[in-house]
């Protein structure tokens, strides 16, 4: 009976460890059409030089590389809206995403980032 309990809560556990990292996500011509038709917070988590090479024109910057990423965000950012999240190719992104839901922010990640963006646009 002891090894059904112990797997059961450890599946608990794991299951609920999955949850909490997950991170919403859309794809770039999904935000080309928000940005068409809604005012959205739109986060860009790369680094100033990445910037430099272009950047999508209503976007906030924090770089995620910083030590103090997380502060800088939470200062820039309204908690009642949700947040999109962009870096170069998607996987900064996502990664910031979880710092910020952590701290009770909503957050959708963009697949494919800005290298994706430029492609289409």
């Amino acid at each position: 009976m002891k090894p059904v309990i112990y797997f059961l809560l450890m599946s608990v556990f794991f299951i609920n460890c999955d949850k909490k990292q997950q991170v919403e996500s859309i794809t770039t011509l999904e935000l080309k059409e928000l940005l068409a038709t809604k005012n959205i917070q739109l986060m860009d988590v790369r680094t100033p030089e990445e910037i430099k090479e272009g950047f999508i024109e209503t976007a906030v910057f924090a770089n995620y590389f910083e030590e103090d990423f997380k502060t800088k965000a939470s200062n820039l950012l309204d908690k009642n809206k949700t947040v999109y999240l962009y870096c170069r190719s998607g996987n900064r992104s996502e990664k910031a995403g979880v710092i910020l839901k952590e701290e009770g922010f909503n957050v959708i990640h963009v697949l494919g980032g800005f290298n994706q963006w430029k492609k289409e646009n």
